[in-house]
């Protein structure tokens, strides 16, 4: 009986312990995402993309709820020269509400390698909420000058051909109205 009372005791101080140190946790909620690169002619937030497209090989990008922002971009190219071109140092925004909201927050410039590959680890301040967040990579430096207006050069988002298929997904038409 003893045993039994004691595992219960300890069971109730280990679920409120989990309880307490979830609803404590600031990293709860937040954004985890893949990156895409940007075609001429967009608009987001109030910034234009580059005024030329860029591909991505590899990425991904996550925002904790307490701010703290790791994006890793491998392969971040102008595809027309197969390299980073005249970008030398990107930064990220985050924008909330998605395409016609605004940009809340910006990190500061970490290299971009002439293969285009970026790492950028940093907290930002967050506002109380952000519907329908979005995040840029911004071509920060371009040919060795920080321009006024710094364009996004990838995206938070997928295209279709990244997304996984075959899950629910029927590509062929089926022929029938």
């Amino acid at each position: 009986m003893f045993k039994r009372v004691v595992l219960r005791l300890l069971s109730a101080v280990l679920v409120a312990g989990f309880v307490a140190g979830a609803l404590a946790d600031e990293d709860n909620g937040g954004v985890l995402a893949t990156l895409i690169g940007s075609a001429p002619g967009q608009m987001v937030g109030g910034v234009a993309s580059g005024g030329a497209p860029w591909t991505v090989s590899r990425a991904h990008v996550t925002l904790t709820g307490s701010g703290h922002l790791n994006l890793q971009v491998r392969g971040l190219i102008l595809p027309s020269m197969g390299n980073a071109g005249p970008v030398s140092q990107v930064s990220a925004s985050l924008v909330c509400g998605g395409s016609g909201g605004m940009v809340v927050a910006t990190t500061g410039a970490v290299p971009l390698s002439t293969s285009g590959d970026a790492h950028i680890h940093e907290k930002l301040p967050l506002p109380t909420s952000c519907l329908a967040p979005v995040i840029l990579v911004r071509a920060a430096v371009v040919n060795g000058a920080t321009p006024a207006q710094p364009p996004f050069i990838a995206i938070s988002g997928f295209t279709s051909s990244s997304a996984s298929k075959g899950e629910g997904s029927d590509d062929q038409d089926s022929g029938h109205d």
